[in-house]
């Protein structure tokens, strides 16, 4: 069964993006050492990849390759994508998407991007980990790591350690709700 993870950077202020989008203000950590955490050693365990629609265009816009031409990529979007970048599949529904995650057996799934369908994930229990990396900058506004939805839940520190340049790496994971 495949585990289903986050992993991001924010802002101490807790944003993944400043105001329209603008990631600037991470750029400044290209090339940040992260050791055995690093993105690249991260990506090679994953699978398949999990995104929004709003990342996708995101991500399509680019002026680069497609970046994930050697993972399974599933948009979760109710319009059609008429010219994909790269190769991927559409789901409109959530809950069978979660599904036929799980089904996999082909490594982990990453839910690349921003905090809102990371948010419908962990609110029927389907986020089972999270790495954060929380870089030492304030950018006042933008995208919030977690868009504010009511729900609440809690998580189990799996670990914490300070990297290089000041960032500091939180690793959490979720436990999944029990079926009454």
């Amino acid at each position: 069964m495949a585990k289903i993870v986050g992993y991001i950077a924010a802002s101490l202020d807790g944003f993944i993006a400043g105001e329209g989008d603008d990631l600037a203000w991470l750029s400044v950590y290209d090339g940040m050492d992260l050791g055995e955490h690093d993105y690249a050693r991260f990506l090679g365990r994953i699978g398949t990849i999990v995104m929004g629609r709003a990342t996708y265009d995101f991500v399509a816009e680019l002026d680069q390759p497609w970046p994930y031409s050697g993972q399974r990529v599933f948009v979760v979007t109710s319009r059609p994508i008429e010219e994909p970048k790269g190769e991927l599949q559409t789901r409109r529904h959530i809950d069978g998407l979660i599904a036929e995650l799980r089904d996999l057996e082909d490594g982990d799934v990453w839910m690349v991007g921003g905090g809102r369908l990371q948010m419908a994930f962990l609110e029927r229990g389907a986020l089972d980990e999270i790495e954060i990396y929380l870089m030492p900058e304030l950018i006042g506004g933008g995208a919030p790591l977690f868009p504010p939805t009511g729900f609440r839940a809690g998580a189990r520190l799996l670990g914490a350690e300070p990297m290089d340049r000041g960032c500091v790496r939180l690793h959490y994971a979720f436990d999944r709700p029990v079926a009454a």
